[in-house]
């Protein structure tokens, strides 16, 4: 399918401690374990839809969950590697533009890996932390038709048709900026899609997207560790640029997500996910032959974490998954990820050393 990745939003990479939420001198007890959140960082692909080119958005919808403004208490590199599962169908009625080409029906497994690598330079930028990044990904997606009505040239076809292809997709660059006061954390930031990955032409699965997108985004996070609790909201603007091959021009976008989750123990917590997604200008350009087709979709889901040591580096494994409803011109999907996060290397204060 023309796009199948979405862009990796802000990446929130964060070490969360116990009692206060600040480092403490020694990395014991609960203020070992490290919740290394990803909150926009990798650019996972995958929510076919008929609205914007190839169904898919930029920005990873669930990306924005607990700690989503949370930035790393020290300066270091930090690395997320996140397996993402999704599949989504919809009937022979519904068309779709994918790869230039318009369809009818469409069934859609994407398997993609999203590797994402974090620096944060300073935690003294504007009295913030700052952080940069960069993600890679990589996957398979699988896409079914019912039906080609119209090819990229014009010509007709009525027959189903059946494409598979393992791609490495556009890098994505990152930047945010965060502050935090009392259990108050913010976040701005930004993420760019740059387009040299492998683009299919007009071939009906890609991960690439093969235009410049800009997502812009704010988040907000309140955590009371002593209580255990974290609630965590994110807003943001994608702007896409044009596929100069299809002659197609993606409309803006707006997202929204929200988490709420308990810490059980120093090791487990766990809530729930959910995030709405709304096109608020329509496709242009020669290449956008259904219209504007401006989408809409939610969707709710859990997530939950466990936070481990591996050698001396704390570690967070994490596990979501959501179902999407309410679509307007897209069609409904679930999708599984599996993330690993964990510090590469951290400038740490003097005598504070993890255990």
């Amino acid at each position: 399918m023309a796009i199948f990745c979405q862009g990796p939003a802000e990446s929130g990479l964060a070490i969360r401690h116990a009692g206060d939420g600040t480092m403490s001198k020694h990395f014991n007890g609960a203020s070992r374990w490290a919740l290394v959140a990803m909150g926009a960082a990798c650019a996972l692909g995958a929510t076919p839809a008929r609205a914007s080119e190839g169904g898919a958005s930029f920005y990873l919808l669930g990306s924005g969950g607990p700690g989503a403004a949370v930035m790393p208490p020290v300066e270091g590199v930090f690395l997320d590697n996140t397996i993402y599962i999704y599949d989504a169908s919809a009937g022979a009625d519904r068309q779709f533009v994918i790869g230039g080409n318009v369809v009818a029906g469409l069934d859609v497994t994407v398997a993609a890996e999203f590797l994402t690598l974090l620096w944060v330079p300073s935690t003294d930028v504007l009295g913030g932390t700052l952080s940069v990044g960069a993600a890679l990904p990589v996957g398979a997606p699988i896409v079914d038709v019912n039906a080609v009505i119209t090819g990229p040239r014009g010509n007709q076809f009525q027959i189903s048709a059946h494409d598979s292809a393992l791609v490495v997709a556009d890098p994505i660059a990152t930047m945010a900026l965060g502050w935090k006061t009392g259990k108050v954390s913010l976040q701005t930031g930004a993420t760019l899609n740059i387009p040299i990955g492998r683009y299919r032409e007009d071939q009906l699965a890609n991960l690439a997207f093969h235009r410049w997108v800009l997502d812009t985004s704010f988040a907000a996070s309140w955590i009371d560790p002593k209580a255990g609790w974290d609630v965590s909201g994110k807003l943001g603007f994608t702007f896409n640029g044009r596929n100069d091959f299809t002659d197609y021009d993606t409309g803006n976008e707006f997202h929204a997500e929200a988490s709420v989750e308990k810490t059980f123990s120093p090791v487990f917590s766990a809530g729930l996910q959910g995030f709405y997604y709304k096109q608020i200008s329509g496709d242009t350009g020669s290449g956008a032959r259904l219209g504007p087709n401006k989408g809409e979709i939610a969707g709710l889901g859990a997530t939950a974490a466990t936070h481990l040591m591996l050698g001396r580096s704390p570690a967070t494994f994490r596990i979501r998954a959501f179902k999407e409803f309410a679509a307007e011109n897209r069609p409904e999907g679930a999708s599984v990820w599996v993330s690993l996060t964990l510090p590469l290397s951290m400038k740490l204060p003097k005598g504070a050393a993890p255990q």
